[in-house]
């Protein structure tokens, strides 16, 4: 199964193989630009749809022009920000043009030369090579709103699933020409269908910071007073890092902004996978001599691929600080290096500090206090790139596993950046605000930008997109040993696709998925996480439904490879069309849930107790009982994983009463061994009197026996049942049925009696044994269908 995912990292929405034809390698006059608003429509209609999270055209802001040229220059030298980089970051920004070359009469920056030369120049100066950022600057007509862009550029993006040659990020700087304050800052982050990380009314006197993500260079903003740390939300009198629509429409994730944020600053796990070319490791290519297994992120953060574990990773280290980049031309210890920091009206900053005159100087201060070193970058306006018509390089591989009947592991291509000035953004910053409540502040202030509710408040209550936490499933302490499940904090974050628009997006927050924009209709929704089996399902997203719920009530959880066991059921040759399979584990309840055509396979924790239950197209119930490695049964406790045992395979699913009963059947003789197992190994000393243990009297013991017969009883009630069906007697059927009942009745009173003999464990699981007993009788009873 093949799949072609994007990558749409925040930062190269565009088709690589678009091209502007550029005129100079020097400086381009913006006033003699040809104006692409037209050409590029089409597409801005589409980005803003995935952009804003909901599907509709374009919102309809105001035209935007080319700021003045002294005013722009002056904005950019005073927003300049300053990047707090991780201490194991590879690629910092440079200037691509010295990688530049002709191809049929255009300039392309090509992904080999790039690459190769950046380290080599690196390797021979022992500096990041040409550090550089990029600006633009667009005003909106007839308003004060004006946007300065500041465009980072690195050769190469190794983000595990989502890896590419060059890389482009971006934060705008949405400013108030009339009073020259701040009114958002906006960050690139991942993928259009994760949304960017966003700040509303920043500090104008402080120096806009980023933490870019070591090897994705996905921009997260600080704006608190720990300048190279990221905080969601505020605490310990600390200021949250973003002020993004939160979650509020999905229980377990309410409050949550919705927003990218900084994994391994967050306390979250997030390894990097080495990026392929061709089905060999891209550092062995003959036409990149310079590049070394070592130029890649760190051996200790990095596998080899995602299936290469057989548990999620708990060693890897978190985020610490390396390399700070600052404007060259902030390195003042007065913080006056600005300028007099004014706009044309003089009534910006003053001297470009704060009330204290600390501003610039205090950012520089800290910079040198907190990273490693400090690099200053020059700063370059974007126009004199504006000649380079593409970034090229051949497409890269990444393995995405998908749990159907037959494996398959899906060979994915990502494709290469586009151009930034070929983006509806850089002519419409607007484009880029993900949040619909910053949206909607700026349209409340600005006549320039729409106060569409398609992008505004409304849509970041709908979020018109699919919501989920994954989490890890791991065997509970309350049921017995290998008998049920609990789901825990992931701990390492996983990464989302939604196959119908083939983009994997990584989760953030401890493992909340969000793909934004996601259509109207069916959807196959994949998970993928280092060390975990993948889970995949079919999801449906309707227009009547603001937020569609993926998982089991909004949640995937994730079993390690180690642990897992593969569950199949196919109906090809069964009678029934079935349409939808659920599994439920007998403690953690229901944790998987899925639209299916005919067959599924799921992976389940081989410590864990199973109802598997499946609906018809009549919407008929058939359920299953799986239990991995029950009492008893003898456990391999070799080296092999559950997951490369033989698959556990329900033959010939059936829907209707006769399946339903002999569920019953099943689950109470499971039990009912464990209960005479139990039994057995008691050393209670309240002797049986041999009258057969009613369980009115007599201890512990008795109580037991008494649960294990009347357990028994069940069986033979439900077997009954289920043969009933099978000959198609529905009164018959319906009689057996009630037996049932009062033999499960019974059995509820005994396990009342034989707690105090019976493991906690057991006696938990027979409690919940019970309850999906009386929930299948019920079913059978209710079914039209014998």
């Amino acid at each position: 199964m093949d799949r072609a995912p994007d990558k749409r990292d925040g930062e190269n929405e565009t088709d690589p193989d678009d091209a502007f034809d550029g005129a100079s390698a020097n400086r381009v006059d913006r006033r003699t630009r040809v104006d692409r608003r037209t050409v590029l429509g089409a597409l801005a209609g589409a980005g803003s749809a995935a952009v804003a999270g909901c599907s509709g055209s374009e919102p309809d802001d105001a035209a935007t022009s080319d700021l003045d040229t002294d005013r722009l220059d002056e904005l950019a030298a005073r927003f300049a920000p300053t990047l707090y980089f991780d201490a194991a970051e590879p690629w910092f920004p440079t200037d691509p043009r010295p990688y530049t070359v002709e191809e049929d009469g255009e300039t392309v920056v090509d992904g080999f030369a790039a690459f190769d030369g950046y380290h080599e120049r690196y390797d021979e100066t022992g500096e990041p090579p040409n550090p550089t950022v990029f600006y633009n600057g667009m005003r909106y007509e007839d308003s004060p709103l004006a946007v300065v862009q500041f465009w980072m550029y690195s050769a190469f993006d190794q983000f595990t699933a989502n890896f590419h040659w060059h890389d482009w990020e971006v934060l705008h700087v949405f400013v108030d020409l009339d009073t020259g304050d701040p009114q958002l800052y906006v960050a690139s982050s991942h993928s259009r269908s994760v949304p960017n990380n966003e700040f509303l009314d920043p500090d104008p006197d402080v120096v806009p910071r980023i933490l870019p993500e070591l090897g994705s260079h996905s921009s997260t903003l600080s704006v608190n007073e720990i300048p190279d740390g990221f905080r969601r939300v505020g605490e310990e009198g600390l200021l949250a890092d973003i002020t993004n629509t939160t979650i509020d429409t999905v229980e377990d994730l309410l409050g949550i902004p919705i927003a990218y944020g900084l994994p391994r600053d967050e306390g979250a796990r997030l390894p990097f996978v080495v990026p392929e070319y061709e089905g060999e490791p891209i550092y062995e290519h003959p036409d990149l001599p310079s590049v070394t297994e070592e130029s890649l992120v760190d051996g200790a953060l990095t596998i080899r691929s995602l299936a290469a574990l057989r548990s999620p990773p708990t060693d890897l280290p978190l985020r610490e600080t390396g390399i700070a980049y600052r404007h060259g031309e902030r390195s003042g210890e007065d913080g006056t290096a600005d300028g007099d920091g004014t706009g044309e009206d003089g009534t910006a900053d003053g001297d470009g500090t704060g009330e204290d005159g600390t501003a610039d100087g205090d950012d520089a201060a800290l910079a040198d206090e907190v990273a490693e070193s400090v690099v200053e970058y020059e700063l370059v306006e974007s126009a004199e790139l504006e000649d380079i018509s593409a970034f090229t390089g051949p497409q890269l591989s990444f393995e995405f596993a998908v749990p159907q009947a037959v494996e398959d592991a899906v060979a994915g291509h990502i494709t290469t950046t586009g151009v930034p000035w070929e983006q509806p953004r850089y002519e419409n910053p607007a484009l880029d605000v993900t949040a619909g409540n910053h949206r909607s502040e700026l349209a409340a202030r600005y006549d320039a930008i729409a106060d569409d509710p398609s992008f505004g408040d409304d849509a970041a209550g709908a979020l018109d997109g699919v919501v989920a936490r994954v989490t890890r499933a791991t065997e509970t302490d309350e049921a017995p040993d290998g008998e049920g499940l609990t789901a825990t904090d992931a701990g390492v974050e996983s990464f989302v696709l939604i196959e119908s628009d083939p983009e994997a997006v990584p989760t953030f927050a401890g493992g909340v998925a969000v793909a934004n924009g996601v259509p109207e209709g069916d959807h196959r929704l994949t998970v993928n996480g280092a060390g975990r089996t993948p889970h995949s399902e079919t999801l449906t997203v309707s227009a009547d439904e603001p937020v569609t719920r993926a998982g089991a009530d909004g949640e995937i959880p994730l079993v390690a490879r180690e642990d897992a066991r593969k569950v199949e059921l196919d109906d090809a040759e069964s009678d029934a069309d079935l349409t939808r399979t659920a599994v439920e584990d007998d403690f953690a309840g229901r944790i998987y849930d899925s639209a299916i055509d005919g067959s599924d396979a799921v992976y389940v924790h081989a410590g864990g107790a199973y109802t598997t239950e499946v609906r018809d197209a009549d919407d008929e119930v058939g359920a299953y009982r799986v239990n991995p490695d029950p009492p008893g049964a003898g456990s391999d406790d070799g080296d092999d994983s559950g997951e490369t045992e033989d698959p556990i395979r329900i033959e010939r699913p059936e829907t209707g009463a006769a399946p339903l009963a002999g569920y019953v059947a099943d689950v109470a003789e499971e039990t009912r061994a464990a209960v005479a197992a139990a039994a057995a190994e008691s050393d209670d000393g309240d002797d049986d009197d041999g009258t057969g243990g009613g369980g009115d009297g007599g201890g512990p013991s008795n109580a037991v026996n008494g649960l294990e017969k009347a357990l028994a009883a069940a069986v033979d009630q439900a077997e009954r049942a289920e043969e009933r069906a099978r000959e198609g007697d529905r009164e018959g059927t319906d009689r057996q049925l009630e037996n049932v009942v009062d033999r499960i009745a019974r059995i509820e009173e005994r396990l009342a009696a034989a707690r105090e003999g019976l493991p906690p464990g057991l006696a938990n699981a027979t409690g919940k044994r019970i309850e999906q007993a009386t929930k299948r009788v019920e079913q059978a009873q209710n079914s039209e269908k014998l």
